[in-house]
């Protein structure tokens, strides 16, 4: 049997439609970002089990991050113009490839991680 993927998308068209309820069973699979955007659009998921979609969800991406004050990012001689520059590309990038799906809080702590990873912040 083949599965039917939702994503983000999928739930806010559902919602639009007025559907406000999903059986969600082992040939449905959500994203992680349908999981979260049927939460908060009141898009209740019936499931035969209280375990989350099949995709796997990752709260720890959605936590604020607050740059170290040792390690890696800091650097003294680093300016923090030109941290803000780079991020600012980066905003801009992913905007451009997703347009207004963008979660603004989710994308900052990504950028923050990378950067942190990359000793480039």
């Amino acid at each position: 049997m083949s599965k039917q993927f939702y994503t983000e998308r999928d739930i806010e068209d559902l919602a639009a439609r007025g559907v406000f309820t999903l059986t969600v069973g082992d040939d449905v699979v959500l994203t992680e970002l349908a999981f979260e955007k049927a939460g908060q659009l009141g898009v209740k998921l019936i499931q035969p089990h209280p375990l989350p979609p099949a995709a796997p969800v990752r709260p720890y991406l959605s936590q604020p991050v607050a740059p170290s004050p040792s390690g890696p990012c800091a650097k003294a001689e680093t300016p923090l113009k030109a941290d803000e520059t780079l991020r600012e590309r980066i905003r801009t990038a992913v905007r451009a490839k997703l347009g207004d799906q963008v979660d603004e809080t989710l994308l900052e702590t990504i950028i923050t991680r990378v950067l942190e990873n990359i000793g480039g912040h």
